[in-house]
């Protein structure tokens, strides 16, 4: 089961983490085009499964200690190159850029095969949870910047 699991979660490798997901109808508009928004969804399972294969699940996260830990989006860049359509097959790149203090910088890509469709900066901020900011643990800071260098 647990080869499934971390097969669904996608994988480490070249410096970051790939997930493949397929277009479904429901992620589409009117013109048979992924739904610009709809992106938004593949770039957040990219960034969740990527920390699901580093051994840092979001839920685990959030209580672990006291004070718990959490990931939110602080700012996103998105340039969107090229449209996906109905039953493409999108390969979801993610890889650290920076890890440490408050603060990751992350790069996405989302692509056709070899053809980039979306390039994404996000900034994520490490949060508490009650809200406030809180320093990366270097545990998990590491595990970020290991995968970035392998």
């Amino acid at each position: 089961m647990s080869d499934q699991k971390f097969l669904l979660a996608g994988e480490l490798l070249d410096g970051g983490h790939r997930l493949v997901q397929r277009v479904y109808y429901e992620d589409t508009d009117f013109s048979g085009m992924v739904y610009h928004a709809r992106y938004l969804h593949f770039l957040e399972r990219g960034r969740t499964d990527y920390l699901r294969c580093l051994g840092c699940e979001q839920s685990t996260l959030l209580s672990a200690d006291e004070e718990g830990l959490v990931f939110v989006v602080h700012r996103m860049e998105i340039d969107f190159k090229q449209p996906a359509r109905m039953d493409d097959i999108l390969m979801i790149q993610t890889m650290t850029e920076k890890a440490g203090g408050a603060k990751m910088l992350l790069n996405q890509e989302i692509r056709r095969g070899e053809t980039l469709l979306i390039a994404a900066k996000v900034v994520i901020a490490v949060i508490n949870k009650h809200g406030r900011p809180r320093r990366l643990p270097e545990t998990i800071a590491e595990k970020f910047l290991t995968a970035a260098a392998e």
